[in-house]
């Protein structure tokens, strides 16, 4: 009882419905992208098992997309692996901010937090606690937000694994699961960086469309990152510069 107690304390606090609100109104985007992967995870050839263990084992959307057309092609591993990493990149950066409000927590918390970290989950989190300290609430309100998305992402999925071969390409769900990965990208674009990293990644992966084995996606990654990053540093450096000129 010991250790249900805090769950119960986090699952019963205002903070934790409000995490799970707030990521209420895009669940239904997470479950139109799931149900895409789940579909192409079987369709590219991959086992249900397999497929069920990859979801809920990776928890990335977004690396998985991008490896399947690689693994159905018979690329080298190093070539899916390097992309999987580079997709993921991102998460890197997410942790180093999640140090700010999380570093005061056990080991094994932080580990859990890690895998169920995501786009969405950040964006909306930032936009509760924009403080980057620890403060009441905030370990309820990732738990309430993650619960939501992770069981509609799972649900989805799993269900795109076990009606794959029921439900024809004709739906053009490819396309849906395109739209809902706009709709999603579309509410992170909140400051320049984002903009520029986005229109950068669009313009290198069509730019670079002839490469073999969707290498032009690695490209669009690397050159996204890269250009988000220094636009990031820039304005920091410009901040600071301003602020150390005021009186």
């Amino acid at each position: 009882m010991t250790r249900l107690a805090p769950l119960w304390r986090v699952v019963r606090s205002p903070h934790f419905r409000m995490g799970a609100l707030d990521m209420v109104g895009l669940a239904l985007g997470i479950s139109a992208w799931g149900l895409v992967t789940g579909v192409a995870m079987v369709k590219t050839g991959m086992s249900a098992a397999m497929a069920v263990f990859m979801t809920l084992t990776v928890f990335a959307g977004s690396a998985q997309l991008a490896v399947l057309p690689l693994m159905a092609s018979g690329a080298p591993l190093w070539v899916i692996w390097l992309t999987a990493t580079c997709v993921n990149l991102r998460f890197v950066i997410f942790s180093s901010l999640w140090r700010d409000y999380f570093a005061h927590l056990p080991r094994l918390h932080r580990i859990v937090i890690g895998y169920l970290s995501g786009d969405v989950i950040f964006v909306g989190f930032l936009k509760r606690f924009p403080r980057p300290e620890p403060q009441p609430g905030q370990v309820p309100y990732f738990w309430g937000a993650a619960a939501v998305l992770w069981l509609s992402w799972q649900a989805a999925s799993i269900a795109g694994i076990v009606l794959a071969n029921a439900i024809p390409l004709t739906w053009g769900l490819g396309f849906a699961g395109v739209l809902a990965l706009l709709g999603i990208l579309l509410s992170m674009l909140v400051d320049r960086p984002s903009w520029l990293a986005t229109l950068t990644g669009c313009t290198a992966a069509v730019a670079a469309y002839a490469l073999p084995l969707k290498l032009n996606i690695l490209l669009a990654v690397a050159a996204a990152v890269a250009v988000g990053l220094s636009v990031e540093s820039l304005e920091r450096a410009r901040e600071r510069a301003a602020a150390g000129g005021r009186p």
